[in-house]
């Protein structure tokens, strides 16, 4: 059996996250651990955050982001967020520099306790995102689902925000869509090589929108940083929104900016639940002892 891995249960509005330390260690959380820890009502988890030793030089740790399915993903800006007030909490410093599979991105907890987040520079180009098939404008591709005269989503916006994202614009309240039915087929999609997050997105004003999205490899989720994102560059793309939106998820709200210098900073909550430690092999796990 190998070494217990400190853990902390967190949420980020409701975007259920393990941060894990895997500081000071050579092995790795493994699929078939997620994929237990997952199965788990208590552990149950939309992303897995596994701090890791830095790699680079300047960087304050390498974050492998472990998905519910045993998949790896390249961002989740709601897991950042968990991960930066975990290493305030124990170092007392606000500003970090992580390593992800995506790029090195910055973050700093605020003084009113909100952490935002540089998501980086989104990506609009076909083969970047990537797709399997050449468009040359990403602001509306075709793709559909239900039947070819009376689509019931249609002509997505698509970007890579580290990872691929869909965005259905709709003129109806987000939740009278079957997203548990629709996610799945499209998430699989053959013109994502890749897979891809399925957002459904209602712009409320120029500043405000709503969405919901079907995470890949996790599937419905109370929140998705990094589709926030995408939907916000994207609203901004296709001038529906301006370049700062508050974009409301099932969870919550986040604050959206996309700055002149084309970094999306995302600012919103974390939250603390748990701790404990947990097997990287098996998934098994163990919460700590609270004295009364």
């Amino acid at each position: 059996m190998s070494a217990p891995v400190p853990f902390a249960r967190m949420n980020g509005l409701g975007n259920e996250i393990l941060v894990a330390d895997m500081r000071a260690r050579a092995d790795r959380i493994t699929p078939e651990a997620a994929r237990a820890l997952a199965a788990r009502a208590e552990t149950h988890f939309d992303q897995i955050m596994a701090i890791h030793d830095p790699v680079t030089s300047g960087t304050d740790a390498y974050v492998r982001i472990i998905n519910a399915d045993g998949s790896e993903a390249g961002a989740c800006g709601n897991g950042t967020r968990c991960v930066v007030q975990t290493l305030s909490a124990e170092t007392g410093r606000r500003e970090f520099v992580f390593q992800t599979r995506a790029g090195i991105l910055d973050a700093r907890e605020r003084e009113d306790g909100l952490i935002a987040v540089d998501m980086g520079v989104p990506c609009f180009t076909w083969d970047k995102i990537p797709l399997s098939e050449e468009f040359a404008d990403t602001r509306a591709i075709e793709l559909q689902i239900g039947p070819i005269d009376a689509p019931v989503l249609h002509s997505p916006s698509v970007a890579s925000m580290g990872n691929p994202h869909a965005i259905f614009w709709v003129e109806a309240d987000v939740w009278s869509y079957a997203l548990d039915r629709f996610g799945p087929v499209l998430e699989n999609h053959p013109l994502f090589p890749e897979r891809a997050n399925i957002t459904i997105a209602e712009v409320t004003s120029p500043e405000t929108m709503t969405i919901r999205t079907w995470e890949r490899g996790v599937g419905l989720t109370r929140a998705c940083g990094s589709a926030a994102c995408a939907a916000a560059v994207s609203g901004a793309r296709t001038g529906r929104t301006s370049r700062i939106v508050t974009v409301t998820v099932p969870g919550g709200d986040l604050l959206i900016e996309w700055r002149d210098d084309d970094h999306v900073v995302m600012t919103g909550p974390a939250e603390w639940e748990w701790s404990g430690t947990l097997d990287a092999v098996t998934g098994d796990f163990a919460r700590d002892e609270v004295a009364a």
